[in-house]
């Protein structure tokens, strides 16, 4: 249950078939209480520093990373010819599917009216906008002169230089700003209320300083029947904007591959085949924050085990969607009579990628099948390995698409093992 419910002021208590997270007797209040004291209260420890130091010095062999492909080019991550895409497009593709979750649960279940999101919705929105903020930096390191990025944008310049509007860069670059602001948007007025009810905190226990910063976030809320109306109109409106954005983004997303000839790429399945893998990994990454978050913070009463099964079987079912989407791709590639179709994945059976292969189709289609047993949608341990299972088999399958359909081109001489 987030803070952001006009009652935390009246203290009334919660209906618990709506809420389903609350001990008998809690109320609103309470629920405030114990998250505010999260943030106000609860001192910076060791295990947190030691998580923020590790974070950071990940961070840190990011930049020197990026600070060597500028300096070496991406002939390391292996892009070369015929593998004009790699390790950056992959990489890509699999955080802007990350970040759908977050999106999906907010604003989707938001208009379905699905009371179960309000004790996720928080940390999921923010995973989007790192997620999508992440997977922006990629077709950005893979441009080769990444210092240009600018020219994909269509300003005017003495020079006439225009995008080229026909490269599915330029398509990712609207495609991604657009639904970065859009989140960033959606995230933000649905944070206001919780940021009022942080600063009236504050200023109870005293706090000066950071009452007032909280106030500058809250941007003036008080919480009276003019703001509640105002801030529910834009957050449905804005859950509006939202919802076809997860579809279409990533629609745009596979459309970078379907618009080529390539074997493997040319494929009218993958914009729903895509949106339905975004979920899939997005779920995934949603368990794999919110297990750990809730045990380390003690949330157990806000995300509940219903809220993890919850979430599992969305899992489960949009795994039989991607499930039905590598049998269309079979199906349409033997259907077709096309031998170069049919050789891929020949190739990706038997080739120097199998392995990579079946381990991504026993990771995304034979292991989500436990979740069929109630005891296992309920346990946080094994929902926890299984989130880690799926998402590595998506990344591999993002690994698959783009690099197994482009490692050897049409030259004989290509495919002789050369010892």
């Amino acid at each position: 249950m987030t803070m952001a419910d006009r009652t935390d002021r009246y203290d009334r208590p919660p209906v618990s078939k709506d809420i389903g997270v609350l001990r008998p007797g809690w109320g609103y209040a309470s629920v405030s209480d114990k998250i505010a004291g999260l943030v106000l209260e609860q001192p910076v420890r060791l295990p947190w520093l030691s998580a923020f130091l590790l974070t950071f010095a990940g961070m840190l062999v990011f930049m020197g990373a990026t600070a060597w492909l500028f300096a070496r080019g991406v002939g390391i991550w292996g892009v070369d010819i015929p593998v004009a895409w790699g390790f950056a497009i992959g990489n890509f593709v699999w955080w802007i599917g990350i970040g759908h979750a977050g999106t999906f649960i907010s604003a989707f279940l938001l208009l379905l009216r699905q009371q179960w999101r309000t004790s996720v919705n928080r940390f999921a929105e923010a995973m989007t906008l790192f997620a999508a903020a992440i997977a922006g930096l990629f077709p950005i390191l893979h441009l080769g002169r990444p210092w240009f990025f600018y020219w994909l944008v269509p300003y005017p310049d003495v020079m006439n230089v225009w995008p080229q509007w026909r490269s599915p860069l330029v398509w990712d670059l609207f495609a991604i700003g657009t639904y970065l602001i859009v989140s960033l948007l959606f995230w933000y007025v649905g944070l206001i209320p919780d940021l009022a009810t942080l600063r009236d905190r504050a200023c109870l226990r005293g706090r000066r300083r950071t009452a007032q910063a909280y106030a500058l976030l809250a941007v003036g809320w008080r919480g009276d029947a003019r703001h509640w109306a105002r801030y529910e109109s834009a957050y449905l409106l804005l859950a509006g904007l939202a919802t076809p954005l997860v579809i279409a983004v990533h629609s745009i997303v596979s459309l970078d591959f379907a618009i080529g000839n390539t074997p493997g790429y040319h494929s009218t399945i993958f914009p729903p085949y895509f949106v339905a893998g975004a979920l899939f990994s997005g779920f995934a990454m949603v368990l794999t924050i919110a297990i750990p978050l809730r045990r380390v913070y003690g949330l157990e009463d806000f995300i509940t085990t219903r809220h993890l099964a919850n979430a599992a079987k969305i899992m489960l079912t949009v795994s039989l969607i991607v499930a039905y989407g590598y049998a269309s791709e079979i199906l349409t590639a033997f259907y077709s009579g096309d031998r170069y179709e049919m050789f891929l994945f020949r190739n990706r059976w038997t080739g120097p990628y199998a392995g990579v292969y079946w381990a991504m189709m026993t990771c995304n289609v034979l292991a989500p099948q436990c979740l069929w047993w109630r005891r296992v949608r309920h346990s946080p341990v094994v929902l926890f390995v299984l989130s880690l299972d799926i998402n590595t088999g998506m990344w591999m399958e993002r690994f698959l698409i783009v690099i197994s359909s482009l490692h050897r081109d049409f030259l004989p001489s290509s495919w002789v093992c050369l010892g």
